[in-house]
C-alpha cells in the first residue's frame, strides 16, 4: 500500500474518479467499508483511506475490489493513470540524500529554524529524522563498544 496522499498531486482527476467509483460500487452492493475490507483482504482503514483520498491504493487493491464488486475491471483500468499521479506526487520530494558515513566522522550541522507550515520544510525535517534513526539503529561502529555497554553475564550468576 502506498502512503502518499493523492490530494498532493497536480492533476488528481484519475485518483478522484478511482475513489468515486470505488465508493459508488461499494454502496451499490450494500457493503460497508469493513465488509469490503474483509472480502478483499485489506484493512478497513485502508479502504477508508483510499476512499477519502488520504492514500493511494495499489494495483492489487484495485483488482481485488474489481473482483468483489463486479465492476468489470473499471478500477484496474483506471490504475495506470492513478499510478502516474502517484509517481508525480512522490517525485516532488526529490532524491534522498546519500547514506551517511560512520557516526564518528560526521560533524553536527546547525539548522535554521523552519516554518512548520512549509511542506518542503516538514519533508526535509522528516528526512533528517529518518537519517538519524537509521544511524541509531545501525548501532555502534566499534564491536568493543557493544561489550562496554552490555558486558557478558557472569557464568557464576546462573548457579544461585
Amino acid at each position: 500500500m502506498e502512503h502518499t496522499s493523492p490530494s498532493s498531486s497536480a492533476h488528481p482527476a484519475a485518483s478522484q474518479r478511482f475513489r468515486w467509483e470505488l465508493r459508488n460500487y461499494r454502496v451499490k452492493r450494500g457493503l460497508t467499508q469493513r465488509a469490503l475490507a474483509d472480502l478483499v483482504r485489506f484493512s478497513r482503514e485502508t479502504v477508508a483511506a483510499v476512499e477519502s483520498g488520504r492514500r493511494f491504493g495499489s494495483h492489487e487493491f484495485a483488482q481485488r475490489c474489481d473482483d468483489v464488486l463486479g465492476t468489470g475491471g473499471r478500477l484496474a483500468a483506471l490504475w495506470p493513470q492513478v499510478a502516474a499521479e502517484q509517481l508525480a506526487a512522490d517525485g516532488r520530494r526529490g532524491p534522498r540524500a546519500a547514506e551517511p558515513g560512520p557516526l564518528d566522522r560526521q560533524v553536527p550541522r546547525q539548522r535554521a529554524r523552519r516554518d512548520a507550515r512549509d511542506p518542503a520544510a516538514v519533508v526535509d525535517a522528516i528526512d533528517e529524522l529518518r537519517e538519524l534513526i537509521g544511524q541509531v539503529l545501525k548501532g555502534p561502529a566499534d564491536p568493543d563498544d557493544t561489550q562496554r555497554r552490555h558486558p557478558p553475564a557472569d557464568p557464576l550468576d546462573d548457579r544461585r
